[in-house]
């Protein structure tokens, strides 16, 4: 009988699908994969987590419900460290024991530790462990392994082209990967946050598609180089052990200093101690440094969708003022084009 092994459609989904998939399919499994996150998503994770557990915490308990009863093991990796001398978010170290705590009649969890914070030797011993809940030959779990990573490394490559993972999620699935997407014209604004917050249509708001239709693009620390985010955080007196906060910094401050953005929105969950950290920090750099113009949007489950586009309109038209009023054209009221 073929296993079904469910993964939540949040957290690190959008950054390690592909080798989470391929992975277990190699080894038999059937995947299932939860839905794109709504409003029912989120009002059962809100039911069942603590108050003051942060938006994301509660958006995979959500899809952790939805899975629940469709599935033979749930994949819910104790992620502690994804490289060396860094560290993900407590609560992703938190994860699997919040979940269990939190909501009954569970399936088994493949709760399997990922720490490369010595050596990223850990990495690949703790597949070797998940590999083993399917099969008991080595190599056939490093084959799937060396296939799995192939795959990500597919992924990975398409994303730094421009194409934002959802859509290079979805043309990984179908077989019909999406042509690269590099802005031509138009304003280009540099995203900061964590994937799961901004590449989620629900808790982002479609921002992306919004900015399309200001004739905007998006361009995030995905689509950088791990080379750029590197270079470019090894300019901190003190690197941030955080790895999603280090990744966002770094791509803030190239995109402040090279990528020629024309503006930086940093959506953050409110309440995210690392987030607070990485957007005063980019903010000052912003403000005193390169007068490119910044906004934080804190994102929570009372988040309203008409506000947040009352303040990204007026980011988008300050932003096209500002230009316009430095090279000398002063537009009619109301005259504004964000691709001028």
């Amino acid at each position: 009988m073929v296993i079904k092994v469910g993964i939540p459609r949040a957290m690190l989904y959008y950054s390690f699908y592909p080798l989470w998939k391929t992975f277990l399919s190699e080894l038999g499994a059937e995947v299932v994969l939860s839905g794109k996150t709504n409003a029912l998503t989120l009002d059962g994770g809100v039911r069942v987590t603590v108050d003051e557990a942060c938006l994301p915490v509660k958006l995979m308990h959500g899809h952790v419900l939805e899975l629940r009863d469709s599935v033979d093991l749930l994949f819910l990796p104790r992620l502690v460290s994804i490289e060396r001398r860094a560290f993900i978010c407590p609560k992703l170290m938190g994860l699997p024991d919040m979940v269990r705590q939190s909501i009954d009649n569970l399936p088994p969890l493949i709760d399997v530790c990922f720490n490369s914070y010595k050596t990223e030797k850990n990495f690949g011993r703790a597949f070797l462990e998940v590999g083993a809940y399917f099969s008991r030959s080595g190599r056939k779990i490093r084959r799937a392994l060396h296939r799995a990573q192939a795959e990500q490394q597919k992924y990975e490559a398409l994303v730094r082209t421009g194409v934002l993972p959802p859509a290079a999620l979805a043309g990984w699935e179908s077989g019909k990967l999406p042509s690269e997407s590099r802005p031509t014209a138009g304003l280009r604004l540099g995203i900061l946050g964590h994937p799961y917050i901004i590449y989620d249509d629900y808790v982002n708001q479609h921002l992306f598609d919004k900015l399309q239709a200001a004739g905007a693009v998006g361009v995030t620390a995905d689509m950088l180089a791990d080379a750029v985010i590197r270079a470019e955080t090894k300019k901190l007196d003190k690197e941030l052990f955080w790895t999603l906060g280090r990744r966002n910094l770094g791509a803030a401050y190239h995109f402040l200093d090279q990528a020629g953005v024309d503006g930086i929105i940093h959506l953050a969950a409110f309440g995210c101690g690392p987030d607070s950290l990485v957007g005063e920090l980019v903010e000052i750099r912003a403000k005193r440094q390169t007068q490119v113009p910044f906004m934080l949007l804190n994102i929570d489950e009372h988040t309203g969708e008409a506000g947040l586009d009352t303040r990204l309109e007026a980011f988008l038209d300050m932003i096209v003022l500002r230009r316009n009023v430095s090279e000398g054209y002063f537009p009619a009221h109301g005259d504004v084009a964000y691709n001028s």
